[in-house]
């Protein structure tokens, strides 16, 4: 996909960001603030940044799994990696949901307003490429 087929993506050096709504990803901010930057430095840059994921948040679930640490840049770091594989996982569910949505529509309603919905059909898939199998059940309670 080149960049010029849609507005929202980006493309430098082989790495594509997203951006949504024209509010620049987390990956291209810190890309713009680390460009050519040793990871020592990156890691010292975290402190000024405030993860989506809080740090207490994580830090309790990194304890569940045995890991600890007393250096806020570590979970930190963690925050950012799991921010980025859930934004991977919703844009991939998004990208289903579109080509569900440009499938089904012959020449209905086209246009920039168009409203998506985040579904388990445009999940399961977009999760299953990741190894992750989600089953919803039989019922509801």
């Amino acid at each position: 996909m080149a960049s010029s087929d849609n507005p929202n993506v980006n493309i430098s050096n082989n790495t594509q960001i997203t951006t949504i709504q024209g509010v620049p990803s987390v990956t291209q901010q810190l890309q713009d603030k680390s460009a050519g930057v040793p990871l020592s430095d990156f890691v010292l840059q975290l402190e000024d940044y405030a993860p989506t994921i809080p740090d207490s948040v994580t830090a309790y679930y990194l304890n569940r799994a045995g890991f600890e640490t007393s250096d806020p840049r570590i979970i930190r770091l963690i925050s950012l990696a799991a921010q980025k594989f859930v934004s991977d996982i919703a844009n991939d569910a998004l990208q289903h949901c579109k080509m569900k949505a440009s499938a089904g529509q012959s020449s209905k309603k086209q246009g920039k307003d168009k409203k998506f919905t985040l579904t388990m059909e445009d999940l399961t898939p977009a999760m299953a490429e990741y190894g992750i199998n989600v089953k919803k059940p039989c019922y509801f309670i």
